[in-house]
């Protein structure tokens, strides 16, 4: 008989303990407005590991060519630019994830700082930064004068990219698609894609003036910072 009430206990306690825990669930589903849905799913999930907090890998934003939030369409450059900041901070020119100038690469300047590339191929041609200040404009002539129908132009400015700027140099910039050079000035912080042969203005310009009132440094404006995409040309026709 003692056997039998113990094989009738067991059965009846497990039974007490899963009205007790049912129970205790609805009582706080009353308490609390949850779902039982929700209950479930969440119970589920944390003993599976499913709401575990994501890794700082996944949460980290995708990343692209020269740091653009969005990738760029077939047949097109990814590029990004950086003027200076004040004299301190040299400029940077990143073109399809490739830095083509910059403070690391020891290949800037005081002035203008410019990358020229093939707008057919994509390939870089030169590198060069001319001092605005205490250089001589005569070798920023000789270097874009002979630009070649389609060659991308790329400037990015550091300290003072105007005061050296004579009529010629800005009638070349303004014939590269530039519609702010014409009033570029001492200490303006400049950003600029152009193209040889434009047929309109370029869309790739910024520029920040120099203001008492209004500069972000003692003397100097705010760095600017642009990026974009551009589209590759056809192959000239020869």
């Amino acid at each position: 008989m003692r056997d039998r009430i113990m094989r009738f206990t067991g059965p009846m306690r497990a039974v007490a303990v899963l009205l007790l825990v049912g129970l205790t669930w609805l009582l706080a589903n009353t308490l609390f407005g949850g779902g039982s849905g929700s209950f479930v799913h969440h119970f589920f999930n944390s003993v599976s590991g499913e709401s575990r907090e994501p890794t700082p890998a996944e949460v980290r934003p995708r990343r692209y060519k020269c740091g653009l939030s969005a990738p760029c369409p077939t047949k097109h450059l990814a590029f990004r630019l950086v003027s200076g900041a004040a004299n301190v901070i040299g400029p940077k020119i990143c073109l399809e994830d490739k830095m083509l100038l910059s403070s690391v690469k020891n290949n800037i300047g005081r002035g203008l700082n410019i990358a020229l590339v093939n707008g057919v191929t994509g390939e870089l041609l030169d590198t060069k930064s001319f001092d605005m200040w205490a250089g001589d404009v005569s070798d920023l002539l000789k270097f874009l004068r002979p630009l070649h129908e389609g060659t991308l132009v790329f400037v990015a400015s550091f300290d003072d990219p105007a005061s050296k700027l004579n009529d010629e140099s800005r009638r070349l910039f303004e014939e590269l698609g530039s519609t702010v050079v014409k009033e570029l000035a001492f200490r303006d912080s400049w950003v600029f894609v152009g193209a040889k042969g434009i047929e309109n203005k370029s869309p790739f310009e910024q520029r920040m003036k120099n203001s008492k009132i209004g500069n972000k440094y003692e003397g100097w404006p705010e760095s600017l910072e642009m990026d974009g995409c551009i589209p590759l040309r056809p192959p000239l026709e020869s």
